[in-house]
């Protein structure tokens, strides 16, 4: 069993391969957290201690006993209003302006299979491979009944979390904030490593000890953000890349968020993770349910790697879903780079033709196909294809391309309009703009009000029209700004914060929708690059271009980065040309080529404008990826060099399952006189085993490579790279 009840002590514990979760239904009916971490057998009450704490406030049910104060216990869901002043994970005010809540434990139910969540993305699987705990929470006088919501993969060493808030009273009640989860640890000293960035550097690693001070992760962007992730860890200060207990918390939404750790006044941590509650308000009716997003948790005893490991495996088998979640992605070029807005047809053709030389697999036709779309200043909303531009239907230029043995996909944006489009001028009540003020723009482009189902429904009936209209094989869905002035013409007075919510659900619906009607379509998210780089959007596209920064040695830092929370298959990755668009830096193509190989391979050039050397050498590394591909896709991913910004190389392995091949990356950061020695390490190989390096023919053993690694081979100039392969002899 994955989740066993003890009606003798009131234990709640959940088990996964390597990890237990434990819960108590404590005194007075209050739920307790009393464990999260490696595989036990026993009840861990025991570590809950009880004192008079003075400030610390009792429950009026424990009459005379000050030992016992929720500002001082661990908890499952803990709230506002019960005399605890740290972080909390829920918090409603009613009809009258009063705030707080009093959860209580009433009753459980154990069942197999994993429970969905109406309108968003969570973690699926077989009835056999997971089992649900669902927790009943009330509190009579406030109206307000909450189900906690636990799944438990126990293979894949995962629990995940959510909550459903039910108005069970008579009046509307306002929802200020519900988190989805949160974890207490009584004791420890832990770090929090989060994952900042901007718009063109995503997803950097940065590692801070955790505090007596609130340390807050989130977005108010209306996306999950370049900014921040939806992806946090909580590591003990020992933890290294191999070693040491980690706890992952990774949010399935891609809208607003917000993490926070904390250290309390006693020494306690406690992590949470959810909606961001700042102007967030959702009033609830009576017998209205609201749903919050799912927390995928994940425990590791053997470091970050291994926790990282655990995150690729789930969101490779339990979210990514479809055609392509395991199979191999087309090797694409997309024209943006080559062309811009200025192509025709004839252009796109001829485009195709020269990148099939190189090992291309499929042209995506990016921004410009449709509407009066000649500039980023206009078009957006109009999805109707630009036949004098292409020089005739798009069924025709797809036909031509599939004829040349090639896939064809195009570049969408369903979520933005610019005023100067049909669109707009037809429906300007559409849009996010506040009554009597001039709205925000980015990129010279307004946001449609997703959070109104027949603005949705617009939207997918246009685009549907145009994918029926010809056999497109590949979608890129992008969103290219922030989101400002919430204001639903629809929706009145109601709350910003629940308007994004509903928005979110609405850019879901439509995807959900582009999913079941075109099934065999492969859709890739893109919010200017990796701005909604998150597992909730992994459920519908399963691969995201990673970042609009296309530099190789830039892309190497923003793709380790990603790969503490996400497997290399849901990352778009190119060759692309130099000087870099981006920042200038020359690099060579074997280097952009290794890096763009872990993803999902492709080009953002020009092949007419390369030399017949560099065609030749970018087509041998296109056919290294497509002898190697199942490895990167399939295979175990450690990071071995470049976690530290010390590190003077990054270098990474894929190894396989069996353990019988591993293909070592490596790629060099800096360059010296008279250099000292490097070496890079290959791991997640048998120890006892002997591995021949396919190309010298040396034979190692499996510990020498994981221990010592291998000389790094010297090469004078900047930014070398090298592919090793090794193999089980």
């Amino acid at each position: 069993m994955a989740v066993e009840f003890n009606e003798k002590n009131g234990t709640i514990s959940l088990y996964t391969s390597h990890s237990t979760y434990q819960m108590a239904i404590g005194p007075y009916g209050f739920l307790l957290h009393t464990w999260y971490g490696s595989r036990i057998n026993c009840d861990m009450r025991y570590v809950l201690s009880g004192r008079d704490r003075g400030f610390s406030g009792n429950p009026y049910d424990a009459g005379n006993d000050r030992t016992f104060s929720l500002d001082a216990l661990p908890q499952e869901y803990p709230c506002s209003g019960c005399g605890d002043y740290r972080m909390t994970d829920f918090s409603v005010e009613n009809e009258n302006g009063i705030c707080g809540c009093d959860l209580r434990y009433v009753s459980h139910e154990i069942r197999k299979g994993k429970y969905t969540i109406p309108g968003l993305p969570a973690v699926y699987a077989k009835e056999n491979e997971a089992e649900t705990l669902n927790v009943v929470l009330c509190d009579r006088n406030a109206g307000i009944r909450v189900t906690l919501l636990y799944g438990v993969l126990e293979k894949e060493d995962v629990i995940t979390r959510c909550a459903a808030v039910e108005n069970i009273g008579d009046g509307t009640v306002a929802v200020r904030r519900a988190f989805s989860a949160s974890l207490d640890f009584v004791c420890g000293q832990f770090d929090l490593i989060h994952f900042h960035g901007r718009h063109g550097n995503e997803r950097m690693p940065e590692r801070t000890p955790v505090l007596h001070v609130r340390q807050d992760i989130g977005s108010i962007r209306g996306t999950s953000s370049h900014e921040e992730n939806p992806f946090a860890i909580l590591a003990d200060r020992k933890t290294t890349e191999d070693s040491g207990p980690c706890y992952g918390m990774s949010l399935m939404y891609s809208g607003n968020f917000r993490m926070t750790a904390e250290k309390d006044q006693y020494d306690q941590t406690r992590m949470t993770a959810g909606l961001q509650d700042e102007m967030f308000s959702y009033d609830l009716n009576p017998g209205e349910i609201f749903h919050t997003p799912e927390v995928i948790m994940a425990y590791s005893a053997e470091g970050l790697g291994a926790l990282s490991r655990i995150y690729h495996d789930v969101i490779r088998n339990h979210v990514c879903r479809g055609k392509y979640q395991l199979s191999d992605r087309p090797i694409l070029i997309n024209n943006w780079e080559a062309t811009g807005f200025q192509f025709t047809g004839e252009k796109i053709i001829r485009l195709a033709e020269e990148a099939k030389e190189i090992g291309a697999e499929m042209l995506v036709l990016d921004d410009g196909w449709f509407g009066s779309r000649n500039s980023d200043n206009a078009g957006l909303g109009d999805w109707q294809v630009n036949e004098a531009k292409l020089g005739g239907p798009l069924s025709g230029l797809v036909r031509t391309i599939h004829e040349k043995g090639m896939k064809f996909g195009i570049w969408i944006e369903p979520e933005m309009v610019n005023e100067d489009s049909n669109l707009y001028r037809e429906h300007p009540d559409w849009v996010f703009v506040i009554p009597g003020k001039k709205p925000v723009r980015g990129r010279n482009q307004l946001v449609l009000d997703f959070s109104r189902e027949e603005v949705v429904g617009k939207i997918f009936d246009d685009i549907a029209g145009v994918l029926s209209s010809a056999d497109i094989d590949y979608v890129k869905m992008d969103m290219n700004r922030s989101i400002a002035d919430v204001y639903s013409a629809a929706a009145g007075k109601q709350n910003s914060g629940k308007i994004l919510y509903r928005y979110v659900l609405g850019v879901y619906s439509f995807l959900e929708r582009l999913s079941e009607k075109f099934p065999d379509i492969l859709i890739e998210g893109c919010s200017g690059g990796g701005g909604r780089f998150d597992a909730g959007m992994l459920y519908y596209t399963p691969q995201i271009w990673c970042s609009d920064d296309t530099d190789a040695i830039e892309r190497a830092k923003i793709q380790q980065g990603t790969s503490y929370g996400y497997p290399v298959s849901t990352v778009g990755s190119h060759v692309t040309v130099v000087p870099n668009e981006q920042t200038g830096r020359v690099t060579k193509i074997g280097t952009r080529a290794v890096v763009a190989m872990s993803g999902s391979y492709g080009f953002e050039l020009d092949p007419g404008k390369l030399s017949t050397e560099e065609k030749k050498e970018l087509k041998k590394y296109t056919e290294d990826y497509k002898k190697y591909r199942h490895l990167i896709r399939e295979g175990l991913y450690y990071r071995t060099a470049g976690t530290d910004p010390a590190d003077e190389i990054i270098a990474w392995n894929f190894t396989a399952r069996d353990q019988s091949e591993a293909l070592l990356n490596i790629v060099t950061l800096d360059t010296h006189c008279n250099a000292p020695q490097l070496y890079a390490k290959c791991r997640g190989l048998d120890p006892d085993s002997l591995y021949r390096e396919e190309e010298s023919g040396r034979v190692i053993s499996g510990s020498a490579l994981s221990e010592t690694g291998i000389p790094v081979p010297y090469e004078s100039g900047e930014y070398n790279a090298w592919q090793i392969h090794f193999v089980k002899v």
